[in-house]
């Protein structure tokens, strides 16, 4: 395996629009005064032409990018995620979604991970709020190598798309001799058939750690790496929940719309929780999943 690369995953993805960028002209990113946390800037130095700096006016920021869609251009919308998903929500909705343009959304600080920004900053709602708009692409990448190819994928793809920036610096675990992104697909890290452990963007790296831990206490317990949020990874999931009986989901996001409540849709809707008194002790016996989330 690959030396692993202390980055975070905002800074990643400004490398890699800037890599795209030299062979896709389409590409123009906007920014709402925030491009040196974003990374958006290293873009901007790159391709001054092509960087338009729109202030502190997120709503704004967000219409001009669905007009440059609508002329043919991909513009990338960067903000802190607060911002970006909050202040511009209806843009996002009315402007975006709806006509289904070629948009990409960028959050950054997204989660408490943003430590001494405060909580006004903590944006544990960014999930929640995008995988309820139609049409929407929510992607949540892990590490530096994933955030590169989930950034490739969404510039690829045509429609709208939401990408989860993290603010700190983690180590890699991905291989890039043998990894490989697909949009809508989950990643089995670890095998395992007591639990499963579904996890999603910065968190994925300290699930792994966990369930290493959880292997040598002798409890057999597998990783899912959900990069993709919506649209959600349901045959792995279904797989997971029918083979171990038990899934736990961790998230740097409130439990309400996010990963938890998008793997207990698919759950409850596949493999709905049946219990009956054990002939023996009078107890419930578990029949089929359940669930359980990590807050």
């Amino acid at each position: 395996m690959a030396e692993s690369v202390l980055k975070a995953t905002r800074e990643s993805f400004g490398e890699a629009l800037c890599e795209l960028a030299k062979t896709n002209k389409d590409i123009v990113v906007f920014d709402a005064d925030l491009a040196a946390a974003t990374k958006t800037g290293i873009f901007g130095k790159a391709f001054p032409d092509r960087f338009f700096d729109c202030g502190i006016a997120e709503g704004n920021m967000i219409g001009v990018a669905a007009g440059m869609a609508a002329a043919g251009k991909i513009p990338v919308a960067a903000s802190f995620a607060m911002f970006a998903t909050g202040r511009a929500f209806e843009q996002i909705r009315n402007s975006v979604a709806y006509p289904e343009l070629n948009v990409k959304i960028a959050g950054s600080h997204a989660g408490i991970s943003t430590g001494e920004d405060g909580a006004t900053h903590q944006c544990i709602e960014d999930i929640a709020i995008m995988r309820a708009i139609p049409n929407m692409t929510v992607l949540n990448p892990a590490d530096h190598l994933e955030m590169i190819a989930a950034t490739k994928a969404a510039i690829e793809y045509n429609g709208p798309v939401y990408i989860r920036l993290g603010r700190l610096a983690i180590p890699s675990f991905n291989d890039p001799d043998n990894y490989s992104f697909e949009l809508g697909k989950g990643i089995t890290l670890h095998e395992g058939n007591d639990v499963t452990v579904i996890a999603t963007g910065l968190v994925v790296n300290e699930a792994l750690k966990a369930v290493r831990e959880l292997e040598a206490e002798g409890v057999s317990a597998r990783l899912i790496n959900i990069h993709t949020i919506k649209p959600i990874d349901r045959e792995i999931i279904i797989k997971a929940a029918k083979e171990t009986g038990r899934i736990i989901t961790v998230e740097e996001h409130n439990v309400v719309g996010g990963l938890a409540d998008a793997v207990s849709e698919v759950v409850t809707a596949e493999c709905p929780v049946e219990d009956h008194p054990h002939r023996r002790s009078g107890s419930l016996r578990l029949q089929r999943p359940r669930m359980g989330a990590a807050r």
